[in-house]
């Protein structure tokens, strides 16, 4: 009997007993590696490009460089998202792959503990992991001639507690009766392809997005909401009533449904909050994890590392504790 990717030999390509062994240096090297591949590990000065830069190491250990032809000192990170950064490289090598290890996501409690790390830091390093991630979605369109893609979309956040007397109660359907919070995220998924998600402030309001997304061509699978009717006038639609069935005459929205269950789960048992200013963040998380379901934990680790250190500072966490915006580290 077939086993499932997960738990064959060819998932595990990279162990955290691996990771926890290296020392500073290794760590170092590793990033040097990823940063610097087209010279092997070498460091290039990210101000002229001059190869032949000078090493030292700060008081606390932090490894620097200093150009030799612009005097201008840098870092492994620096411009990079990981750029003013205070823990270890280490530190950073162990986040991303415990990060990677779990399948539905990974709290910063959660992490602060594994990494003896204070909760605020871990949580400022996964939203820094999570914004290397989206760098994968920039510009991305989904489908073309002769393929299949699927578009759904689930609400998020704005949870309103029911009173505890039943006389006390309120129809929370009603937007009088709701925080403002809920938002819906909406997904547009390839069949067996890769998937793109947004987040608005209701489904229709995305047919927009969804139009510049979803190449010419595209057959496109949707439920039977009226939200969806206007791709019809760009697009072949397949509908589904899920009242009558999951799947008919080729018609489901499974591929996408399976997103949103990755989502919920995550959210239910690791973050319980995802909605406000960073749920794009965790949609994304999703989508990238649920696209790379069958690729190697170790593959995943170098592929976030080099998206991390590719892109500059980040846009959301930026300095110490988002003081400023430093482009050394």
């Amino acid at each position: 009997m077939a086993i499932h990717f997960l738990q064959s030999k060819a998932a595990r390509t990279l162990s955290l007993a691996q990771v926890f062994r290296m020392t500073e240096g290794e760590a170092e090297m590793a990033f040097r590696k990823i940063r610097w591949s087209e010279t092997q590990g070498e460091p290039v000065c990210p101000e002229c490009g001059g190869v032949e830069p000078y090493q030292f190491r700060r008081p606390t250990g932090l490894l620097r460089f200093r150009c030799k032809a612009c005097s201008k000192n840098f870092s492994i990170t620096s411009g990079t998202l990981f750029a003013s950064h205070k823990a270890p490289i280490r530190a950073y090598l162990a986040a991303i792959a415990v990060f990677m290890n779990e399948v539905k996501g990974k709290n910063a409690l959660a992490l602060s503990r594994d990494l003896g790390m204070s909760h605020k830091a871990c949580w400022i390093m996964l939203h820094k992991v999570r914004e290397a991630m989206a760098e994968e979605f920039k510009g991305r369109k989904i489908g073309g001639e002769e393929k299949v893609a699927e578009v759904d979309g689930a609400y998020f956040g704005g949870y309103v507690k029911p009173a505890n007397l039943k006389e006390h109660r309120v129809d929370r359907r009603k937007l009088a009766n709701q925080t403002g919070k809920r938002q819906s995220v909406v997904i547009v998924r390839e069949r067996d392809g890769s998937s793109l998600p947004a987040v608005f402030a209701s489904e229709g309001a995305a047919l927009s997005w969804i139009k510049s997304r979803i190449n010419l061509g595209t057959v496109v699978n949707a439920d039977d909401a009226h939200g969806w009717n206007d791709l019809a006038s760009k697009y072949e639609m397949k509908r589904i009533n899920h009242s009558e069935a999951y799947s008919l005459d080729g018609a489901c929205t499974n591929q996408a449904e399976s997103y949103f269950s990755r989502l919920r789960r995550g959210e239910m048992v690791h973050f319980h909050h995802v909605s406000g200013p960073y749920l794009l963040r965790y949609a994304q998380e999703a989508s990238w994890r649920e696209d790379a379901r069958r690729v190697d934990n170790g593959a995943q680790v170098r592929r976030v590392t080099e998206l991390a250190l590719k892109r500059g500072p980040s846009v959301d966490f930026a300095g110490y504790y988002q003081r400023h915006i430093q482009k050394t580290a």
